[in-house]
């Protein structure tokens, strides 16, 4: 490729002039003649772009994943991205934006950020939602210390249906915020709440300041949240659901259900699988808990002129402001992630997401009927209700059937081991983690390509 050159020798001249130096030579003289390369760089005669880039696309193609069927899930989903969403989001004014603390030069991204709270709100049933955080597991580790806070009590109830990612994250920050995690155990997929886990032994955990769910769970499965608000209730804890957005189309909300706080991750909502991020994290919460609320938070007003505006506010519970009297430490957000979500919600409006969330469910279901007629093929978790995703018991390891059926063109899944290690945990036991498989259906999912996974998954399991 063509050198790239970014002065004109005129500018050159003028830096020089300005400086008094008479070369560019006498510009680097102060750096030592044992730091300076004696012969120059080593490198090829450059290539003509259109050469580079057939060269880089004929290296990509050897990346085999790129061209298989995605049926992986375990909190990143292959979602349909609309051209109109990656043209709108793509735009010079929101590619460069940051955190617009001048809300003079702002009103644009103020406004795109105020939609995009506005719609995750509703999506979660509450009234507040904020402007956005890095991804989910850092907005469950948020609602933690909001949840704590609020309760007075560090004793955290998780259950272990929450993803196994997001619970190492809140571990993690267990051991600064002295946070101390209770990991409530699965039975036959969902949650078995303390009433039940516990009730031979006569053995309790420390009464919980927050209990946290996940709706639907990492396995797929749907929990019942009436029971996770009358645990809260009687412990007068904090209920905190970690809730599949893109489910919010056709389930009842958390807010419905009575939390107090919901969290999600955003990627569904227009930004593709990228090789692990960026990510966008959801949060919301009651109004009684605005002040302890994390990150931004953009709200209307009126400007001198009587006309609506958008700014800023409660910014000072921030670190930037209060530092050691914060409720969190998070002083920015994700806010091209967010644009782009909002502009994914505002495409699809209610009815589109509710087309979205039920053609994944149905593609779902499509495929489990005909997976479990498959010998060598059971399910993990029994018949409970699932929307986007199940877990499949294989006769065989399940990284086995993995790399098989990526020798037919299919990205079966993510085998549950490589969630949970081999020896399994809290939400599944050493053997399922072996032969458990988790498959996604997103709406992009055809009935032709279904049938082929489970043609090739049929194949998998009896070689």
């Amino acid at each position: 490729m063509a050198d790239y050159l970014p002065h004109t020798d005129d500018e050159v001249a003028a830096m020089l002039a300005f400086l008094g130096l008479s070369d560019v030579d006498e510009l680097f003289a102060a750096v030592p003649g044992a730091l300076r390369l004696a012969g120059g760089l080593d490198l090829a005669d450059g290539r003509p772009e259109p050469d580079v880039l057939a060269h880089l696309d004929a290296l990509a193609r050897g990346n085999g994943a790129a061209d298989l069927v995605c049926f992986a899930g375990a909190g990143a989903y292959d979602h349909e991205v609309p051209p109109v969403v990656r043209a709108l989001a793509g735009r010079s004014e929101f590619v460069t934006a940051y955190t617009p603390y001048q809300p003079e030069v702002a009103q644009g991204v103020l406004q795109a950020i105020f939609e995009y709270q506005t719609m995750v709100a509703r999506l979660a049933g509450l009234p507040i939602a904020n402007a956005s955080l890095y991804d989910g597991a850092s907005a469950l580790v948020e609602a933690v210390n909001l949840g704590t806070a609020a309760s007075g009590r560090q004793a955290v109830w998780v259950s272990a249906g929450v993803h196994p990612h997001w619970r190492s994250c809140v571990r993690t920050f267990s051991h600064g915020s002295g946070h101390r995690i209770v990991e409530i155990p699965l039975t036959g997929g969902v949650t078995a709440w303390p009433d039940d886990a516990f009730s031979a032994t006569g053995v309790m955990p420390e009464p919980p300041g927050v209990v946290v769910v996940a709706y639907p769970n990492y396995l797929g499965c749907l929990e019942d949240l009436s029971a996770v608000r009358r645990l809260a209730d009687a412990h007068d804890a904090t209920m905190v659901v970690a809730a599949d957005p893109v489910a919010a189309g056709i389930l009842r909300s958390g807010g419905e259900w009575g939390a107090d706080v919901v969290v999600g991750e955003g990627q569904a909502f227009g930004t593709p699988l990228s090789f692990g991020g960026p990510y966008l994290g959801l949060f919301c919460c009651a109004a009684a808990q605005v002040r302890r609320l994390p990150g931004r938070l953009v709200g209307e007003t009126l400007d001198a002129d009587g006309r609506r505006a958008y700014v800023t506010t409660l910014r000072t519970r921030e670190q930037d402001i209060r530092r050691e009297k914060a409720t969190s430490n998070v002083c920015t957000n994700q806010t091209l992630m967010a644009v782009t979500a909002a502009v994914q919600l505002g495409w699809l409006g209610t009815a589109g997401l509710a087309e979205v969330a039920t053609r994944c469910a149905r593609g779902t279901r499509y495929l489990r009927e005909a997976a479990f007629k498959i010998a060598g093929i059971s399910p993990l978790t029994g018949r409970t209700p699932v929307v986007r995703e199940l877990a499949l018991r294989t006769a065989v390891p399940a990284r086995t059937v993995v790399d098989r059926m990526a020798a037919e063109g299919f990205l079966a899944g993510v085998a549950l081991a490589d969630l949970v290690g081999d020896d399994g945990d809290g939400s599944v036991d050493a053997d399922a983690a072996v032969h458990g498989l988790l498959v996604a259906v997103t709406e992009r999912r055809t009935a032709a390509e279904i049938d082929g996974y489970v043609l090739a998954l049929d194949k998998a399991v009896r070689r």
